[in-house]
């Protein structure tokens, strides 16, 4: 964890910004997988984790704005526990380390939101996205269940993202660390890979090296010789001469930042021709995306300049054609680029999602987009110094949606048909890198891992 003065700054921040009532705080619990003592792997909630840093399950915290008054609840273990887990800190040792003095069982939290709630005093807190804490708020607060997210506290989510979305010079630190672990994952899967090798060898050596690394994967493992399904989880196939392997990867550090990059490869020692046209694509508008960042320009256009950068590209293999600036517009290179540029990246891999992406990633000012494709952007809004973000370009060709359009006559003016039938095979490629945006500029985040057609080509030799 970070030093107590961290914590204690940025829970009297929130209450300052919150202005009155009771911020309650959930973390999470144990979950089981098939039966109870058999449990998921335990994952903190990341705004208790920001706000009280206790990695451990059934705490709930409390910030007491009038009282200015900070509290944990939580039980301590008995002894059946600790034959089973050894003997652990005690709460009270462990808040104590991030300046909580008061720490209470887990059950006197009921008649504290009761007496709260009997005073008039609002009670502030987050959409919930598990279900024993929809269960808990239900029955502490009364909430019917349907209405728990419309009831969740606004002015708490716009004072949480307002901190969580500027990191500071300590979370970049260890941010750091995650894209660094995540670039040895990558390294090591690009020398790995092979013709007759299966994709679940891999994923295997992937995880293997977050973890060998201290840390763990930070979201499922996309790893696929299939790289035109953007979210493929699945890792059985048997990896063949002529195909391009995707991976996109990333660690959790143990304090729980997260890396997550992209590359692709050939499965073969080097790419194809064709393979090179894309790919050569695709790097250009990664990296013209990342050289243009700077406060003050809008995540969107970013976005849409990178599309019609790809869509010039695509143009140029006689695979687009027409207008390009009005294909952007009207949704069209969505056939090949269907979805955002990229994301805020912290403590989740898409930073405070759980919130809302309309208080994360977008404002007044920028709109989600309701096309296809450019409505899957996550972030949109203005860059400020602090952001650190995902910026990740792709050319996809899914057959499926191909065969949709055209038997529709989708966007005809703009795609030449005729000769995607060729691509349909093609798969997909994907770059992605992680950026911190700077008080002037910009800076990419960890050791450089190779992305060049030249350098994955050195890697793979």
């Amino acid at each position: 964890m970070f030093s107590k003065e961290t914590y204690t700054q940025r829970r009297n921040r929130l209450r300052k910004d919150v202005g009155n009532g009771i911020i309650l705080l959930l973390g999470n619990n144990e979950v089981g997988m098939n039966y109870k003592a058999n449990t998921y792997h335990f994952r903190q909630d990341s705004n208790f984790l920001y706000f009280f840093a206790l990695d451990q399950a059934g705490l709930a915290g409390v910030l007491d704005v009038e009282e200015n008054e900070d509290i944990v609840f939580g039980d301590e273990l008995t002894m059946e526990d600790i034959v089973w887990t050894g003997p652990q800190p005690t709460i009270a040792d462990r808040a104590a380390q991030v300046g909580v003095s008061k720490v209470l069982p887990f059950n006197d939290l009921l008649n504290f939101l009761k007496n709260a709630a009997a005073k008039g005093r609002p009670i502030h807190f987050t959409p919930p996205y598990r279900h024993d804490n929809m269960i808990f708020l239900h029955e502490m607060l009364g909430i019917p269940f349907g209405q728990l997210n419309e009831k969740a506290s606004v002015s708490l989510i716009k004072a949480i993202v307002a901190q969580r979305s500027h990191k500071s010079e300590e979370e970049i630190a260890e941010m750091e660390k995650a894209v660094n672990i995540s670039g040895a994952m990558h390294v090591a899967v690009m020398k790995a890979a092979a013709p007759g090798k299966k994709e679940s060898e891999m994923a295997g050596i992937a995880q293997g090296i977050a973890k060998g690394m201290g840390g763990d994967i930070a979201y499922g493992i996309i790893l696929s010789v299939n790289g035109q399904t953007l979210h493929n989880h699945y890792h059985g196939n048997t990896m063949k001469s002529g195909q391009l392997l995707l991976g996109d990867h990333g660690a959790d550090t143990p304090m729980h930042y997260a890396g997550d990059l992209t590359r692709t490869c050939p499965v073969d020692k080097k790419f194809t021709a064709r393979q090179k046209d894309i790919y050569n694509i695709v790097l250009d508008a990664e990296v013209s995306a990342i050289e243009s960042l700077k406060p003050g320009l809008t995540y969107m256009d970013v976005h849409l300049a990178a599309a019609r950068r790809m869509a010039e590209g695509l143009k140029s293999l006689g695979l687009m054609k027409g207008d390009l600036n009005a294909a952007v517009e009207q949704g069209a290179h969505a056939l090949f680029f269907p979805h955002g540029l990229g994301h805020m990246i912290g403590l989740d891999v898409h930073d405070m999602e759980d919130l809302g992406e309309q208080y994360v990633g977008y404002s007044d000012d920028v709109q989600r987009s309701k096309l296809f494709g450019t409505a899957y952007l996550r972030l949109g809004r203005a860059l400020e110094p602090g952001f650190v973000l995902t910026v990740e370009p792709g050319i996809y060709f899914i057959p499926e949606l191909i065969d949709q359009w055209r038997s529709e006559g989708k966007f005809a003016d703009f795609i030449n048909y005729d000769k995607l039938y060729d691509w349909r095979s093609f798969g997909g490629v994907r770059i992605e890198d992680n950026v911190l945006i700077t008080e002037n500029s910009h800076r990419i985040l960890g050791n450089p891992v190779p992305k060049t057609v030249e350098e994955v080509e050195a890697l793979r030799s």
